[in-house]
């Protein structure tokens, strides 16, 4: 009994009680959901059928566990070793993004208990389909990577069949969003005349899949920092700034696209109308891009507050594009056209803060009581690691 009480800890902070409450009664109403239906919980009609569970718990959820994925191509395959000490929380807050995106589809689906059909279903010329499959297969992926961390403390007998896999494994789970986060893009391109022009066009695959990658910096530094005031866990200054420029590369490209698709369709001047739309599309661009890429390739990246104010806008740019994709571009061909209205209900906010609060009672216990913010990587390349565990990019 006392080995037990040393070998596992999580401590009751005031924080963790209140994300604790917010889980509890989202369960609750997960419940109510389960057993009366969408009509009893959600604000959702034959008019509105996707709203904030679909922009939030799975389009927005898919997009900020992207930072998994981009991590792992960048240390684990094209060996950035400097960027090691952030590479296992990252893929664990992927790992948890994704959880929360399966449990929210599942809440989601007007049918739940069919939630298994297409597994034996092959509706293969269908994108919800590779969705779904991308999906699924990407969170078993990530589950067995952080296999090979669990057996550092548990079942270590497996730990070296688990790292022997793990070359696999990152190449797979490198692949497989890759699929999926361009697949969510191609789900509403499908949706030519119904989106706003804004927002759609013929490379929506390609901004959902970029905005994927540039974000993961972003949610990285928001996490370490987080995580830095809960186990007093510093990372150096210059992980974050190498990030971040990464990030702003891959922004300007984004940009650039963004900029030449609108001067192609001849819808330039509609993003300068300034009414609600246009209005809702430069923020998203101009806040949540461009001056990312300032605060990237300035001064301001190597200081701290430079960088927490990169994270801020760079996630809230992807969560307000999400949002715009599903609610505000929508808006007029579904409540205009179709007559439809739309806002969303206490519980089905409450229920999205919930999943947010059990995936962050989870990291909590697992950075606890697992090697995850310390980690430096095993198996460093010749000449990037130095004396003391510090980084030959950074002498």
């Amino acid at each position: 009994m006392e080995s037990a009480r040393k070998r596992w800890s999580f401590k009751i902070t005031p924080m963790r009680l209140v994300f604790a409450a917010i889980a509890a009664l989202a369960i609750l109403i997960i419940i109510v959901r389960m057993i009366l239906g969408l009509g009893a919980t959600t604000n959702l009609n034959d008019q509105w059928p996707w709203g904030f569970w679909i922009s939030f718990d799975v389009l927005l959820g898919v997009a900020l566990a992207g930072g998994g994925y981009g991590i792992a191509l960048i240390v684990y395959v094209l060996r950035r070793d400097q960027f090691y000490p952030v590479a296992r929380s990252a893929m664990l807050t992927s790992l948890l993004g994704y959880v929360i995106v399966v449990l929210g589809l599942l809440i989601e689906v007007g049918q739940w208990f069919n939630f298994w059909r297409p597994f034996v279903s092959w509706g293969h010329s269908s994108i919800l389909f590779e969705v779904f499959w991308c999906i699924s297969m990407y969170t078993i992926i990530q589950v067995l990577e952080f296999c090979e961390i669990g057996t550092e403390k548990v079942f270590k007998g497996w730990h070296k069949y688990f790292k022997k896999a793990m070359p696999v494994l990152l190449i797979v789970g490198i692949t497989l969003p890759t699929l999926h986060q361009s697949s969510l893009g191609a789900l509403y391109y499908m949706m030519v005349g119904k989106l706003d022009v804004l927002w759609w066009s013929i490379l929506l695959p390609v901004f959902f899949l970029l905005s994927s990658f540039f974000v993961g910096p972003g949610m990285i530094i928001l996490e370490s920092a987080l995580s830095g005031r809960a186990f007093n866990h510093k990372v150096d200054p210059r992980v974050f700034q190498g990030l971040m420029k990464i990030s702003g590369g891959v922004m300007i490209v984004y940009l650039g696209l963004k900029i030449i698709d609108l001067v192609v369709a001849g819808e330039l001047a509609k993003a300068f109308a300034f009414d609600f739309v246009s209005i809702m599309f430069l923020l998203e661009l101009v806040c949540g891009v461009a001056i990312p890429i300032c605060i990237a390739f300035s001064k301001l990246s190597a200081s701290r507050k430079g960088q927490i104010t990169f994270g801020l806008l760079t996630v809230g740019g992807v969560v307000l594009n999400r949002f715009n994709v599903v609610l505000t571009g929508m808006r007029d061909y579904l409540s205009g056209t179709l007559g439809g209205s739309y806002f969303p209900a206490w519980t089905e906010i409450v229920v999205s803060a919930g999943l947010v609060s059990i995936a962050c009672l989870v990291y909590l216990f697992i950075a606890e009581n697992f090697s995850i913010l310390d980690h430096r990587g095993s198996e460093p390349v010749k000449g990037v690691m130095i004396e003391h565990g510090k980084y030959a990019y950074f002498k």
